[in-house]
């Protein structure tokens, strides 16, 4: 797949004060090593906004699920991923930080 921008969003206020990151939530089938890949949010330049937003040390917290995105899904991992490089309209996160995911009920 590629990126949708339906399913990123800003977490927060997202407005920039001094040097601080921004933190942002995407949903997905891809799997992380897809969204690691040097570009994949490369095709935010075409909607103009979120290649714009992100910034070098930006956090983006991705949510991968198994079926369908969101509430009729099911959740296969999730973790975080931060703005490396950003230049020319490419745009690189780093490897994912794995988030543990236990349910002991």
């Amino acid at each position: 797949m590629a990126f949708t921008i339906a399913n990123f969003s800003p977490v927060g206020a997202i407005s920039r004060q001094g040097k601080a990151p921004a933190i942002f939530s995407y949903g997905t089938l891809d799997t992380h090593a897809t969204v690691d890949g040097s570009g994949y949010f490369n095709a935010a330049v075409a909607y103009g906004g979120v290649y714009n937003m992100l910034e070098k040390g930006d956090i983006i917290n991705v949510v991968v699920y198994t079926t369908a995105i969101g509430s009729g899904g099911s959740v296969s991992t999730y973790g975080t991923h931060v703005v490396k490089d950003k230049a020319s309209g490419t745009v690189d996160v780093t490897n994912v930080t794995v988030g543990l995911m236990t349910d002991s009920d």
